[in-house]
């Protein structure tokens, strides 16, 4: 299909562009994306599907081109780097460095000493922050990071100013989510700031904050500026030399390029300042045991052996993404994002989250009646890829005071037809018997009751509930009986909201109450609810186990082997195992004092 549309700027700054788009010619290049999906439809049959993926905020699809590349660099040039006089180990090496310069050219650094390659943005912030933070940062010092920052432009600054006594600061949001830059003007006129470190789109909301201005703002004030450009550079031209940025990190699999290697740019004199982040071979000019002398840029911030192949295939991803133009890729992506806003401002009881004026294109949303864990298993049923959680921006949640969102974020070879499935299945969601199970629609009753035990014993327990796994066997069917499970379970949730806190660790929102059972001397019993069926369901799981049981046999018994013996890997997230993990701890530490006589 060839789309000819008329594709406004992103930026809304420049008049309409006319785009011809030959998106079926590009998505023939990406293997991945002509698969098919088997879901229930309902069970037990099961019809294939047209995979939609639509999570490349998370990560980007590979082409032909990066996978090929990849290959061919294992079956024909393997070797290590910068060591070999070899010819094989010199043709390795000049593929590395080849890249590098490409990487020097993609983002108009001055020169190829400049790119650092990482494993990935976190490193690279992480390198910044350890290696330039440690140097130059003291008690009363700055720091200021965004409100809409990841997780990892924010933990590597919380723990180099726990480490210096610096003080971090943040740019508020406003309710469109949008930064604040008046208050971070104020931040700046105080005198202490030392470096501001901002995403230039947020990942959450999809904001395309003014970087160029911060940076100029930070530089007047004697400012150093760190800009995470993870969701920006597949997306819109970047030129580190205009935005004046002092640093500069990207991943190379959010640039349709492997995962495991990124990029850090820094300016030259600030790299040289900086102490080497890591020790090892090959950052190194010269080693005796009473003293070592670092290697010249880029080596010095480069030990040991690197992701050779990763390299390589960022190279090919950076060629690709250059042959079809990123003027034409963000204009198709905004229209996309046009598109995709008009549709689903048409689902009954959605509400987007981030309406910035400026945006990439991605799409956060809320449903009414559904929390966002069920809709992302929904929309997997129809073989829709989206993204739902906190998306490791839990600050952005808080302010908006939600627990989480999904998240539909689109990439040049998605297509209109892709967001008309995302949108049909949520009116499918909205119509659907979710919003009667969920807690929302129940009145809290007066008291709860604490389930009894199930069986003797913790072990015993376990073992009748892991038949019945077994005995389904696949993913879906799992998931299908832990949402049996959670439709029999009590709504307790507005009353447990009042009288106990939530448990950390979780993505939706779970509230869990544990008690001595009365008349009991070490008999633990306890009630908890959700906000999500899935996890309402988990909760089922754990009282069948634990509820009713004494103290001793709870903290004797090994659930991680009940959990392995079920595969609950295979169909539950990681991040919805952290959860569990919480209400486990939870209902351990209660049995723990109850084991004490507490």
């Amino acid at each position: 299909m060839i789309m000819t549309l008329q594709a406004e700027n992103r930026m809304g700054t420049s008049s309409p562009v006319k785009l011809h788009w030959d998106v079926d010619r590009i998505r023939a290049d990406f293997p991945i994306l002509s698969t098919t999906v088997s879901r229930p439809s309902p069970p037990p049959t099961h019809t294939p599907r047209p995979l939609v993926y639509l999570d490349n905020a998370a990560t980007t699809q590979k082409p032909r081109a990066v996978i090929d590349a990849i290959v061919r660099y294992y079956e024909s040039q393997n070797a290590n780097i910068h060591r070999g006089v070899y010819q094989l180990s010199q043709t390795a090496t000049s593929a590395y460095e080849g890249v590098r310069e490409k990487v020097r050219s993609f983002v108009n650094a001055r020169e190829s000493a400049e790119i650092i390659f990482t494993r990935g943005t976190t490193e690279g912030i992480n390198l910044v922050a350890s290696s330039w933070g440690r140097t130059n940062l003291r008690a009363g010092d700055e720091v200021v990071v965004s409100h809409l920052e990841h997780h990892s432009d924010i933990v590597p600054w919380q723990m180099v100013c726990e480490a210096t006594g610096a003080t971090l600061k943040v740019i508020p949001i406003n309710d469109r989510g949008e930064l604040v830059l008046e208050e971070l003007q104020r931040f700046l006129a105080g005198g202490h700031v030392k470096i501001i470190a901002v995403n230039h789109v947020s990942n959450s909301l999809g904001t395309i904050n003014p970087v160029g201005e911060i940076s100029r703002m930070a530089h007047a004030a004697g400012a150093r500026v760190l800009i995470d450009g993870a969701q920006w550079v597949a997306h819109g031209k970047t030129d580190v030399q205009a935005l004046d940025a002092d640093f500069y990190v990207f991943s190379g699999h959010k640039l349709i390029g492997p995962t495991g290697i990124g990029v850090l740019y820094g300016k030259r004199e600030l790299l040289d300042a900086m102490p080497p982040y890591q020790g090892g071979g090959d950052m190194i000019a010269s080693v005796t045991f009473p003293r070592t002398e670092y290697a010249a840029l880029p080596n010095k911030f480069e030990a040991g052996t690197p992701d050779i192949a990763g390299v390589v295939g960022l190279g090919a991803a950076i060629d690709y993404i250059n042959a079809l133009g990123l003027d034409q890729i963000g204009s198709y992506e905004h229209a996309l994002l046009t598109y995709a806003t008009e549709k689903l401002s048409g689902v009954p009881g959605l509400k987007i989250i981030g309406t910035a004026a400026k945006k990439a294109a991605v799409v956060s949303f809320i449903m009414e009646g559904h929390s966002t864990l069920d809709i992302g298993m929904k929309l997997d049923q129809e073989g829709i890829c989206v993204r739902t959680g906190h998306h490791c921006c839990q600050p952005v949640m808080e302010r908006f005071q939600i627990g989480s969102t999904a998240r539909a974020s689109f990439a040049f070879y998605n297509t209109r037809e892709e967001i008309d499935a995302l949108v049909a299945a949520l009116h499918k969601i909205a119509g659907s018997k979710s919003a009667t199970r969920d807690f929302a629609p129940h009145a809290a009753p007066a008291t709860v009751e604490y389930p009894k035990a199930t069986a003797p014993s913790p072990r015993a327990a376990a073992a009748k509930l892991a038949e019945d796994f077994e005995l389904l066997g696949e993913r879906d069917a799992r998931n299908e009986y832990v949402l049996d499970l959670a439709d029999r379970l009590p709504h307790t949730f507005d009353l447990l909201k009042k009288v106990t806190p939530r448990v950390q660790g979780c993505m939706s929102q779970v509230h869990l109450l544990a008690r001595r059972q009365p008349g009991s001397t070490d008999i633990v019993e306890f009630v908890a609810d959700a906000d999500a069926d899935i996890v309402r369901g988990l909760i089922a799981v754990l009282q069948r186990i634990y509820s009713g049981q004494h103290a001793k046999d709870i903290l004797g018994f090994n659930i991680e082997e009940f959990f392995n013996r079920i595969g609950l890997d295979g169909f539950i997230t990681s991040q919805r195992r952290n959860g569990l993990a919480g209400m486990v701890a939870r209902i351990r530490e209660r049995a723990k004092e109850i084991a004490d006589g507490k």
